[in-house]
């Protein structure tokens, strides 16, 4: 059964939201997965980002379909608590089709091999380590039998020795290069024996590459990689180099399958593409729905297909939303919220990578973002560069669609398109309309293929 390890030795950590598709249909496939968040560290320095990364983790591969042991991330584990979910994951993932075992927290280098690091472990010598830690050969052994057709174990942790000075020095900078067995492709953030940045933003260069690259339909592993270490090399000057290790694969694994050959759909606007995988099925179509919870979470899911209700005439823009989502996927635009409506969104694939623009008029702040998982991600942290003052006005766009911002000292404009010339162009061409001249402030694309370009 080939095996990937997916061994991403990173700075300190970010999140690394992976996960992966066989090339054949995943139709009723059991997928499980243990997701590790270790931050509180008693005895070492703590880390600020593994929980945080874990519980994105956890949300990503939920809404995936894979089964997560606990039910949620597992975090901040003592040693014996971290025994006791890598054996539980052991047992749950007997005959499953996938296997993904995540951790983030310390993690060192002993004797040539590589060993997570529980939150109360606190070795002053090298015959401790098998007693205070996990070897990453114990999380393999539970999957080698297991009936999976792919395994993979992602060790998003630190690359030095967090005891290197409490007297275990026999632990070297890093984590090992293991060596890749058949079947298998090993991922580092970067070179082995050099450091990872953490970055500035609380996701590191390495993790925002990985989770916008591996949202990409039709890319092979291989692709993939090589696709995350050409932004990763770009974002940091050179200065960091993902590597990997492999030996032969058999066969082809995505982590989204190529699309479908479609149609050329109709001319709608950008923010206006999603569309439903299923055809339509009308019979629940005149239930209408009058609970709170089910109203809210159309209201989310409209949110994230880029239709939005929440504009200031409350019930009205959901209407309006509604309408708009029905038009566009072929359906009669009656704006009721049904139980029909709320399946179909139930059943449309989320859109992605997001990028957002963010303007305060009064302000004059600003603030981009890309790369997101989410759109509401994205405009969180567009307007966390807002500071204090208040950036209402959003422009939002996902995909290999690209943003632009250009403004002049009385008129801006926000333009999405398919390429970012055509935004910045566009943008340009509506801001000066009034005969000011106006300047490109802001430009960028949702995929992270095209880097800011910010004045």
């Amino acid at each position: 059964m080939p095996t990937f390890i997916f061994a991403i030795a990173r700075y300190c950590l970010a999140a690394t939201a992976i996960f992966i598709l066989l090339a054949s249909p995943a139709s009723a496939e059991k997928r499980v997965a243990l997701i590790v968040g270790n931050s509180a560290y008693a005895n070492v320095t703590r880390l600020d980002n593994p929980r945080n990364d874990a519980k994105l983790m956890a949300e990503t591969l939920r809404a995936l379909g894979f089964q997560l042991v606990g039910n949620a991330a597992q975090l901040d584990l003592e040693k014996s608590a971290l025994d006791r979910a890598v054996q539980t994951f052991g047992q749950q993932v007997q005959g499953a089709d996938v296997a993904l075992f995540y951790y983030a927290g310390h993690g060192v280098q002993v004797a040539g091999s590589n060993y997570l690091v529980p939150v109360n472990a606190n070795p002053t010598r090298e015959a401790d380590v098998d007693f205070q830690m996990v070897d990453v050969n114990l999380v393999l052994r539970q999957m080698q039998g297991s009936g999976t057709q792919l395994n993979l174990v992602i060790l998003d942790a630190c690359r030095n020795n967090p005891f290197g000075g409490r007297g275990l020095r026999a632990a070297e900078g890093g984590l090992a290069q293991m060596r890749a067995p058949e079947g298998t492709l090993i991922s580092y953030a970067t070179q082995p024996g050099s450091v990872a940045q953490d970055g500035t933003d609380g996701h590191s260069p390495y993790t925002r590459a990985l989770a916008s690259t591996v949202r990409r339909a039709g890319l092979d592993i291989f692709q993939t990689f090589n696709q995350v270490g050409l932004a990763v090399k770009r974002a940091t000057g050179g200065s960091q180099q993902p590597w990997v290790s492999s030996s032969p694969i058999d066969g082809t694994f995505y982590f989204v399958p190529p699309a479908a050959p479609a149609a050329p759909p109709a001319a709608a606007p950008l923010q206006q593409d999603a569309r439903l995988a299923p055809p339509p099925r009308l019979g629940d179509d005149a239930k209408s729905i009058t609970d709170p919870a089910q109203l809210r979470e159309i209201n989310e899911r409209l949110y994230e297909l880029n239709f939005d209700p929440e504009t200031p005439d409350g019930k009205s823009a959901m209407k309006v939303a509604i309408r708009s989502f029905q038009s566009v996927n072929d359906l009669p635009p009656t704006g009721e919220a049904t139980e029909g409506l709320l399946r179909r969104l139930r059943e449309t694939r989320y859109v992605g990578p997001w990028g957002s623009i963010v303007y305060g008029e009064d302000s004059g702040k600003w603030g981009l973002s890309w790369g997101h998982v989410t759109r509401k991600e994205a405009v969180a942290d567009a307007r966390g560069k807002c500071g204090k003052s208040k950036c209402p006005i959003e422009l939002s766009f996902y995909g290999k669609t690209c943003g632009a911002f250009a403004a002049s000292d009385k008129h801006w404009s926000l333009m999405a398109r398919d390429t970012i010339d055509k935004a910045k162009l566009d943008s340009l061409t509506a801001c000066g309309k009034s005969g000011q001249a106006c300047n490109i402030i802001g430009a960028v694309c949702a995929d992270g293929s095209g880097l800011p370009d910010q004045r």
